[in-house]
């Protein structure tokens, strides 16, 4: 018996819708010209990626490396100018960036105001609203910039019916759109850009379909990042890719770490993009000659090479720092800051770099022990008797106390102290407020150089921008300083370093002194201050 006529409209209607479906294969020509503009003419390395969180543990352990700490920031709203997104950009920057610092603690941000006029006020009170407040050094400013739908779009549809038994149709489509997030980093003394640290990026998204379901690419250093989208998930993933990205970027330019290793770059020296990057912070830091050699300074003593001040001046012992920095990396012993070896730096494992069995140490002109006065002391050692005792070194001390010896304090005085060792030394100063919380105030983001010359005794808080006052409770309070002959720090548990300012949690004055002890090798100096109210 031959089918009715409804069945065999049924039949043809699915065979058409079959073969409509081959032919509407629209994915693969947006993919062929989404590729021309995720990477021009040339073909770029691939990388495939679930998000940037592994470059943000990276950098984590890229800023314990280089010493990094005590960077405090603000971030403002993240506007969204194309009004298109609904994804809250600025929560996903500080959870970007807490991520970042787990075991470093080295990056603090604090999310406050909506315009710039509530950031300025909020500056011009931080140091008035608590006793120890210290207000942050830079602030985060941006926006989503971009926003551009259906750069490529393809679709195809087809439909057949028979009504009111068969209505079928068949449609696919796929289609590309750009992303684009531009962030800056500005100083908060004068709310100005900080050239070079900046971060522009976008990211490419196809999608096809209903909904969202495709993927996003993002490119950095001539490198092509694909991140695949879920439909649940869609473009506010693709912008989180994008901040994520800009935190490395950001961070990695302020405090001048070779934040392109945590992205995948192997061989920053032949790649021109992070060749002209390096370039670029050379020739800004040699410009004024004293931030390329307070650069070193600071590096070479956290490596252990050198032992001397960070005051971007050269010296004997810095020369003799940078000749064996340099002949571990294969350069010539010369003891130039040159671009060679600036590239060297950025690009080496400093983890194979082997330490030195003392670091080269600065004695100041002048002082017993130095080349000038080196002749004096060996003829009077040669002509004195074979039983006289060598000399011994004085042992180290520190005084720390305020004008006039006084240590009572109206409620909400200011406080001010003085810190001066009967050496050269380092010097590391902690807090213990009302609340029994320890706090780490010195050194701190104003003052980064840990080492006071016993001819310069240093002033607390000084021309440092926050301050020492009484309690408004007139708890009695404990300042703990301690001194060591080198630089310790690098050495000593983060959970004792944490962020200045911050309480440390679980830490108290005795296990911090237990901690110096341990460093320092036992060579160390404690002075205490306590703190009364009138």
């Amino acid at each position: 018996m031959k089918p009715p006529r409804i069945v065999r409209l049924l039949a043809l209607a699915a065979i058409a819708a079959l073969a409509g479906c081959q032919a509407l294969e629209v994915k693969q020509p947006t993919i062929e010209q989404t590729a021309e503009i995720r990477v021009g003419p040339e073909q770029k390395p691939q990388r495939s990626i679930t998000g940037f969180s592994q470059p943000l543990r990276c950098m984590d352990t890229l800023m314990l490396d280089y010493g990094v700490r005590d960077v405090t920031m603000l971030t403002e709203e993240i506007t969204d100018e194309t009004k298109k997104l609904n994804a809250g950009t600025r929560d996903m920057l500080i959870s970007a960036v807490s991520d970042m610092s787990r075991r470093s603690r080295a990056v603090r941000l604090v999310a406050f105001g909506k315009d710039t006029l509530n950031v300025v006020s909020f500056l011009s009170a931080a140091q008035t609203t608590a006793v120890y407040q210290a207000i942050p050094r830079y602030d985060i400013k941006g926006s989503v910039s971009q926003f551009d739908e259906n750069l490529i779009k393809n679709q195809k549809d087809l439909g057949i019916g028979y009504f009111p038994y068969l209505n079928l149709g068949v449609a696919k489509d796929a289609s590309t759109s750009m992303l684009a997030l531009d962030l800056s980093v500005m100083s908060t003394s004068d709310m100005g850009v900080l050239p070079g640290v900046t971060s522009r990026n976008a990211v490419v998204i196809m999608k096809q379909g209903k909904g969202f379901d495709g993927d996003a690419a993002y490119r950095k250093f001539g490198i092509n990042y694909s991140m695949n989208l879920a439909r649940s998930e869609g473009q506010s993933q693709a912008l989180r890719g994008l901040v994520e990205l800009a935190v490395v970027e950001l961070i990695g330019k302020l405090t001048k770490t070779p934040y392109w290793s945590c992205l995948g770059v192997t061989d920053p020296k032949s790649n021109e993009e992070t060749r002209l990057e390096m370039l670029d912070w050379y020739s800004a830091m040699a410009t004024s000659r004293i931030e390329l050699i307070a650069y070193f300074q600071n590096q070479l003593r956290h490596r252990g090479f050198y032992d001397g001040p960070i005051d971007g001046e050269f010296n004997p012992a810095i020369d003799e720092a940078i000749s064996n920095y340099r002949e571990q990396l294969g350069l010539s012993r010369a003891a130039v800051l040159d671009e060679k070896f600036f590239s060297a730096f950025l690009a080496a494992d400093h983890s194979k770099v082997q330490r030195p069995a003392q670091p080269a140490r600065y004695v100041a002109p002048g002082t017993p022990g130095t080349a000038a006065t080196t002749t004096g002391s060996q003829t009077a050692a040669a002509t004195a008797p074979a039983s006289a005792p060598a000399p011994t070194a004085a042992p180290l001390k520190l005084s720390v106390s305020a004008p006039s010896q006084q240590t009572r304090f109206a409620r909400g005085e200011s406080i001010s102290l003085s810190l001066a060792p009967s050496q050269d030394a380092h010097v590391y100063c902690y807090l213990r407020d009302e609340e029994a919380k320890v706090i780490r105030f010195f050194p701190n983001r104003f003052t980064r150089d840990s080492r006071i010359s016993s001819a310069k005794p240093l002033t607390l808080p000084g021309s440092m921008r926050f301050q020492l006052s009484m309690n408004a409770k007139g708890v009695p309070e404990t300042v703990t300083c301690f001194a060591t002959p080198r630089d310790v720090m690098p050495s000593l548990p983060q959970a004792v370093v944490g962020i200045d300012f911050e309480p440390l949690p679980g830490v108290t004055l005795e296990t911090i002194r237990v901690a110096f002890d341990k460093a320092s090798g036992g060579t160390l100096a404690q002075e205490n201050f306590h703190v009364q109210a009138k």
